[in-house]
C-alpha cells in the first residue's frame, strides 16, 4: 500500500479536481483523510493506494494541478506517523516513529489532537 500526502489550497472544487485525476487514471483510493492544516488557507489530503506503479504515475499528475502545492509518497521504511497537536501557540507537526509520536501525544490532551498514521 502506498500513502500519498498532498498540501492543497483550501478552496471549493479542489477535492473534485484531485479525485478527478484518480478517476481518469482508473485508480481506486483505499482510504482518504482530509483536513485543514497549520498553514492558513491550506489543507492536507492523505490517500492510500494499493498499486505502487499507479501511485507513482498519478503523483506527477497531482504535481501538475494548480491547486496542489506539494505532493509526495510517504516513505514506509521510516514508519512515519504525523500528528497535529493543539497548543496555546497554535498547531505543530510531530514526526517520528509511531512509538515516539504516541509518547508525545499521551503527554498532551488527547481530545485536542488529530492524528493521521499510515498503516503498514
Amino acid at each position: 500500500m502506498e500513502v500519498m500526502m498532498l498540501l492543497v489550497y483550501d478552496q471549493p472544487g479542489v477535492m473534485q479536481r484531485v479525485m478527478g485525476e484518480f478517476n481518469r487514471k482508473r485508480i481506486n483510493v483505499e482510504t482518504i483523510v482530509v483536513g485543514k492544516c497549520e498553514i492558513p488557507d491550506r489543507a492536507r489530503i492523505v490517500l492510500s493506494i494499493t498499486d505502487k506503479e499507479k501511485a507513482l504515475n498519478v503523483l506527477e499528475h497531482m504535481r501538475a494541478l494548480q491547486e496542489v502545492i506539494e505532493c509526495d509518497l510517504v516513505d514506509h521504511s521510516r514508519h512515519e506517523a504525523y500528528a497535529l497537536l493543539s497548543s496555546k501557540e497554535g498547531l505543530c507537526r510531530v514526526t517520528g516513529s509511531v512509538q515516539e509520536v504516541e509518547a508525545i501525544v499521551s503527554k498532551s490532551q488527547p481530545e485536542k489532537y488529530i492524528q493521521a498514521m499510515n498503516a503498514i
